[in-house]
Parts: C-alpha cells; sequence; structure tokens
C-alpha cells in the first residue's frame, strides 16, 4: 500500500451503507457497484460534501470567483470556471488526506480512479468520520459540564451593551441639559448677588425706621412737655386774672408778656405738628419700602426652591452614576468567571496532553516489542530453514501488529491536533466574550 496511514480497508457495501449514514453520498441511489465500478465524479462528488459537512465552517466554502491573479493569466476566465472549481477542490482534498497521513493522493486518483484507489480514499474517509465520532463522544462529558455558557455570555453581553446604551444616553442628556444648567446656574449668582443688595438695602432702611423711631418718640415728649407746660401756663393766667382787680397793669402787663409766650408756645406746637406729619410720611414711605422688600423675598424663595430643586436633580444624576458603577462592578465579577473557566479549560487541555503522552510511550514500548521480536524472528529464518512458513506467518502478523501501532500514532496525533483545535478555538471564544 502507498499510505503511511494505517487503517482497515472497508468493502463497497460497507462504504455505501456508511456514506449515507453520513449523509456524504453524492447521489441518492448509490450501490455497491458504483464503487466497484466508480464514475470520474464519484470522489469529487463525496468529497466536496464531506467538506461542506465537516470540515468547512459556514460562509467558508469557495466563492467561485477568480482572482486577479487568474484573470491577469487567462485569456477567457468564463471557460475555465469548472475546472478551476475542480482544481481547487483536489487541492483542498489533497491537503486534508496529508493531514491524515494518507500520502500519493494524485490528480489521476481525483479524476479517473481505479477501483482499489476509490475503495482505499472512500476507508480512510469513513475511518476518519468514525474516528472523529469516537472523540466526540468522549469530549461530550467537557462540553456539558458547561451547558449555558453561550447563553450566559450572550447575556453578559447584551446586558453591557444596554450599559452602555444608557452610559451614552445619559451623557448625552447631560449635554443637552449643560446649556440650561449653566443658565440656570447664572441666574441663581445674579439673584444671589440681588438678594445681598436687598438685604443691605434692608438693613439701611431698618436703620432709618429706627432713626425716624428715636425722633418720632422726642417729637412726642416735646409734644407732652408744652401740654403740660400750657397747662401750667393757663393755671398762671388764672391765678393772675384773680390778682387783676388789684393791680391792673401789672396784671396787663403780665397779661401781655403770657400772650406773647402763648403765641410762641402755639408757634414751637405748629412747627410740631408739621415735624409729626413728615415723620408720618417718612413711616410711610419705611411701610411701602418693607413691602417692596416682602415681594422681593417672596421672589427669592422661589429662586431657592429652584435652587433646591437643580441640587436635587444633581444628586439623582451623582445617583445613577453610582448605580452604573455598580453594574460595572458585577460585570468585572463575570470577567473573573469567564478567567476561571478559562482556566478550567488549560487545566484540562494539559490532563489530555499527559494522556497523549502516556499514549505515546505505550506505542514506543510496543514498537521496540515489535523490533526484539522482528530480530528474533530474523534470527531464526537464518538458523531455521524448514520452519521458514510458520516464520513468514509470524512476519506477516508482526507486520499487521506495526501496522496497528502505527494506526494507532497517527490517530492519537490526530487526536491531539482536533482537539488543541478545539480548545483554541474555545478559548478564542472566551477572548473575545
Amino acid at each position: 500500500m502507498a499510505s503511511g496511514f494505517g487503517f482497515p480497508i472497508l468493502s463497497p457495501a460497507e462504504i455505501a451503507e456508511q456514506l449515507f449514514q453520513y449523509g456524504i453520498a453524492p447521489v441518492a441511489n448509490l450501490r455497491p457497484e458504483n464503487i466497484a465500478s466508480p464514475q470520474p465524479d464519484l470522489l469529487p462528488g463525496v468529497l466536496a460534501r464531506f467538506f461542506n459537512s465537516f470540515v468547512d465552517a459556514p460562509g467558508d466554502g469557495e466563492d467561485g470567483l477568480l482572482g486577479f491573479s487568474d484573470l491577469e493569466v487567462l485569456d477567457n476566465p468564463e471557460h475555465h470556471m469548472e475546472a478551476i472549481r475542480v482544481l481547487r477542490l483536489y487541492n483542498k482534498s489533497q491537503a486534508f488526506l496529508d493531514s491524515i497521513q494518507f500520502k500519493d493522493f494524485t490528480l489521476a486518483d481525483f479524476t479517473r480512479p481505479t477501483p482499489r484507489r476509490v475503495v482505499e480514499v472512500l476507508s480512510a474517509l469513513i475511518n476518519f468520520l468514525f474516528y472523529r465520532e469516537e472523540k466526540v463522544t468522549l469530549l461530550q462529558p467537557i462540553v456539558s459540564e458547561t451547558p449555558d455558557y453561550h447563553e450566559r455570555t450572550l447575556e453578559l453581553k447584551a446586558r453591557m451593551a444596554q450599559l452602555q446604551k444608557e452610559i451614552a444616553d445619559h451623557e448625552l442628556a447631560e449635554q443637552m441639559e449643560e446649556p440650561m444648567a449653566q443658565q440656570l446656574e447664572a441666574d441663581v449668582n445674579a439673584l444671589q448677588q440681588k438678594v445681598q443688595v436687598y438685604n443691605k438695602q434692608q438693613l439701611a432702611l431698618r436703620a432709618k425706621a429706627a432713626v425716624i423711631n428715636d425722633k418720632k418718640e422726642e417729637i412726642h415728649r416735646k409734644i407732652t412737655q408744652a401740654d403740660f407746660e400750657l397747662t401750667k401756663h393757663a393755671q398762671e393766667n388764672s391765678r393772675l386774672m384773680s390778682k387783676l382787680v388789684k393791680s391792673p397793669e401789672k396784671v396787663q402787663r403780665a397779661l401781655e408778656e403770657k400772650k406773647s409766650a402763648r403765641a410762641k408756645l402755639k408757634e414751637s406746637e405748629k412747627i410740631a405738628m408739621q415735624n409729626d406729619q413728615e415723620k408720618s410720611a417718612a413711616l410711610e414711605i419705611r411701610n411701602k419700602a418693607h413691602e417692596k422688600l416682602t415681594k422681593q423675598h417672596s421672589k427669592i424663595q422661589d429662586v431657592h426652591e429652584q435652587l433646591v430643586a437643580a441640587k436635587t436633580v444633581e444628586k439623582e444624576v451623582k445617583a445613577r452614576k453610582a448605580k452604573l458603577n455598580d453594574e460595572s462592578v458585577s460585570v468585572m465579577s463575570f470577567d473573573a468567571q469567564i478567567v476561571d473557566w478559562q482556566g478550567k479549560v488549560h487545566e484540562m487541555e494539559e490532563r489530555l496532553k499527559g494522556k497523549v503522552k502516556e499514549r505515546n510511550q505505550i506505542i514506543a514500548d510496543e514498537n521496540q516489542k515489535l523490533g526484539a521480536l522482528s530480530s528474533e524472528i530474523e534470527g531464526k529464518l537464518q538458523c531455521l530453514e524448514p520452519r521458514e512458513k510458520k516464520v513468514e506467518a509470524t512476519i506477516a502478523k508482526a507486520s499487521n501488529l506495526c501496522s496497528e501501532a502505527a494506526s494507532a500514532r497517527t490517530a492519537a496525533t490526530a487526536e491531539q491536533q482536533k482537539i488543541r483545535a478545539k480548545f483554541n478555538n474555545i478559548v478564542k471564544a472566551v477572548g473575545l466574550s
């Protein structure tokens, strides 16, 4: 056999049955006779279905378009589309068969295969599918340990997207409300300055009102004193009138003096009344100023309420920012869980490497035993000519054991590459999430 990959050769009937079972049969009515006497399109059809079903990821298939280099070389590229498609499929098939240690796959095997080569290629594919199914079954417990990993990842991504959207909306609303807040802050500062001015004016008016009250009390005191003196003068006038009969001239002179004093008193009383009216007018002005100050104070209270409302809005904004920070902390905890799962995946990979190493050691021991057995058989062949037929049978058995050992080694290598690729994909998916 030209291949270095060991596998059991299947019969055409078994091949046809397995092709139908794995869904890679090129036609619906494939029979063993079609494999024993193959047509040129048998292998291309099976390999194309095999790549579409088990090798290529969704969206990785060839689109049939030519590159610029092909367009430069070919005069009529549209006439070579089918040939280029077949050549690409052959290159892909050759690379895959080389990866599973099936060598010497030529273009003649792909386009005009002999029945023997068709059976060998299809047997290799089916044995690879057997091996793949066995390893997938072994990996199923590992996969089942994290059943909701992808769902949890999608949920976290959706939550992060929602939080980012809320943050963006909040920042946009903050930017839109910033001019209004600046205008409100300027208005509040202006009103505070006006309040300070009004407070100063109110203090000045209170001081003036206190001075006016002091002057008013002084005027009332003077009026009371004047009334007291008027009463005293009236009593004295009565006393002088009683004396008028005794000394008319003195009484007349005293009466004139009293009249002049009374006129002066009335004049002072008139002046006092005028001062009292002036003070009353000033008091009325003070009352009006007080009313205006009261109105201004009510306006200041309204502005203060608006300022309190603005501070409340600012507190709500800070509370939302704190809530967003808490959500960020929860997202970081989920990231820590993802790192933990990555550690578990790395641990499983290390365990797998250990098992592969142990299997390689067993294979090496078997190879040593087989080498010793072969050397022993060669010695017996030189010494024991009559037992040549028995020795030949033993050598054939040893060759089969070598083939099985090589098959086991190749299977272990392919298993290691497959599992390593799968774990790399898992690690990449975890890193992207």
